[in-house]
């Protein structure tokens, strides 16, 4: 009975690894467009001037990456990119304020920290346009 449950799941993994990276891209990308262009209830706050530093540029990355991982393209590098950005913030936003992610608001930050680490580590998983346009594409014959 393990061993099918283990089966199922080995099967499963390509799937729910592609779900896991479309939501948490989806919700990063959403978070970016609400920052740069004041949809979806945003932005918290005042919108940051084009090419402000860092919250433009933040917003930028969050909207291009999570676009980025989530279609499935060039993710292990769109996904460090956002996972280091996501680090920038929580040590250099919210960390001055409290020691922990629940005193300091920056539990959002560290766990899409955390979440395109992972990403990045393990790759797209399934449903990734990368991977289809790898498949259609013809291997060039080496002489």
């Amino acid at each position: 009975m393990f061993e099918e449950l283990s089966r199922l799941a080995d099967r499963a993994r390509p799937t729910v690894l592609g779900l896991a990276r479309i939501v948490v891209s989806l919700l990063f990308a959403c978070h970016g467009a609400a920052t740069l262009f004041g949809v979806l209830g945003g932005p918290h706050g005042k919108a940051p001037q084009v090419g402000e530093w860092p919250g433009w540029w933040a917003a930028l990355i969050q909207l291009a990456g999570g676009i980025l991982v989530l279609a499935g393209v060039a993710v292990r590098p769109a996904a460090l990119l956002c996972s280091g950005s996501m680090a920038y913030a929580y040590f250099s936003v919210h960390q001055e304020h409290a020691l922990w992610p629940i005193q300091n608001g920056g539990e959002s930050a560290a766990m899409f920290c955390w979440a395109f680490l992972l990403i990045a580590a393990v790759g797209p998983g399934g449903l990734a346009l990368g991977s289809l346009l790898r498949r259609r594409v013809p291997a060039v014959a080496t002489a």
